[in-house]
């Protein structure tokens, strides 16, 4: 990926364009984790297009091959390069309250031996299984997992699936973006999978379904706070964070539970983490150049 950051703009005539820094040049597994973030996050961007335009914006940040696998509308993306395969699972993007309440409310449903996992998800993942099934059969290349919202349930799903069947390789990283509550603690566990798990502040569908209801978040938090820095936050200092930026959405009247929920304000959130990063590379880099030199100009002794 390059150090440029240099944006990539993608856009059909109407439509909001696409704005992308992504660019992977080597394999996922050598990039940093902020870089690899970035990449996956702009990938769950990117599978809400249609194909079309998806296959433009993934080839622009280096995946020339995009494939869109349909199921009475259960979707998802296939992205490959020559060293990885991405799939990234689409979601929804909430700005109904009726729709986090639907998500919310759904009952869990036994998955085998493993556990309870949220029934709509779960049906959602059955209706492209067979799809995904076949495509992920003997695949040689790394497997990465990622989505958004619905996606994000839905990429947790698959992962498992594929962690705990003989189908591929264990899956490289899973990296979810607003997730929801998946399943019980006992099916949560039940594989063991990398996951991040990113959450944005206010972000109200990363709330439900409720704890009450039997649900658990799985996977390591990265929390984005307020100002979309990520930050290690618990208890009080969270909860003083997440009313701040309530209050600070207000006043420019918007509702921050579901505007925090956006997949672009997370992968925005995540370029400008890896701009710092490049920045304090290139800093370390100078320092170094600088010693060196300091070193080589010392006389003999």
């Amino acid at each position: 990926m390059s150090d440029t950051m240099q944006p990539k703009i993608i856009q059909d005539a109407g439509e909001v364009p696409l704005l992308l820094y992504s660019d992977v040049r080597a394999p996922l597994a050598s990039l940093t984790f902020l870089r690899r973030s970035l990449a996956l996050a702009e990938l769950a961007l990117i599978a809400y297009n249609d194909e079309a335009e998806a296959q433009r914006a993934a080839r622009a940040i280096g995946f020339p091959d995009a494939q869109l696998f349909d199921k009475d509308g259960s979707q998802a993306y296939r992205f490959r390069n020559e060293h990885d395969v991405v799939l990234a699972c689409r979601g929804t993007e909430v700005t109904e309250w009726n729709d986090v309440q639907a998500d919310a409310n759904a009952m869990m449903s036994v998955v085998g031996a493993f556990g309870k996992v949220h029934s709509g998800f779960n049906q959602e993942v059955d209706d492209l299984w067979p799809m995904l099934e076949e495509l992920l059969r003997g695949v040689r290349q790394p497997v990465w997992f990622c989505g958004h919202s619905l996606g994000a349930a839905m990429a947790t799903i698959c992962a498992y699936r594929c962690k705990t069947s003989s189908l591929t390789k264990d899956p490289q990283e899973l990296h979810t973006f607003g997730s929801p509550r998946v399943g019980c603690k006992r099916w949560i566990r039940h594989a063991e999978v990398r996951h991040y798990r990113w959450v944005h502040n206010n972000d109200v569908v990363t709330r439900v379904p409720p704890v009450w209801l039997g649900y658990r978040h799985g996977g390591d938090e990265l929390y984005l706070d307020r100002y979309g820095r990520i930050r290690k936050l618990r208890g009080v200092l969270r909860s003083r964070d997440r009313w701040r930026g309530f209050l600070a959405g207000l006043l420019k009247w918007r509702i921050d539970l579901l505007t925090d929920h956006s997949i672009g304000q997370y992968a925005q959130h995540i370029a400008t983490a890896v701009k710092k990063e490049n920045a304090a590379l290139a800093k370390h880099r100078a320092a170094a150049k600088a010693e060196d030199l300091a070193i080589s100009a010392e006389p003999e002794s």
